[in-house]
């Protein structure tokens, strides 16, 4: 009952807009519905995630990796010295 009450109500904010006798509030029904339907924004907040996500994977890679490769060459260069 409450889907259809609202559903009505953006369908009649989209009319007003069409003929040009459009309120703030119509404006903010038009721009919130046209917001949620946009799937492209959704693509690039995925995108943003994931670069995110593999960033920490590379840098904490990167880390380790140099950590053991600092400590390895301390070794060699010990033994070389002795």
């Amino acid at each position: 009952m409450a889907a259809e009450r609202k559903k009505r109500k953006i369908d009649a904010a989209l009319n007003r807009i069409a003929e040009n006798t459009m309120t703030q509030d119509d404006l903010e029904i038009a721009t919130l519905k046209t917001l949620w339907l946009e799937e492209e924004g959704q693509d690039i907040a995925e995108y943003a995630v994931m670069v995110a996500v593999i960033l920490v994977l590379v840098i904490g890679t990167v880390r380790l990796i140099g950590t053991n490769a600092n400590n390895a060459f301390n070794s060699v260069g010990s033994s070389l010295s002795q």
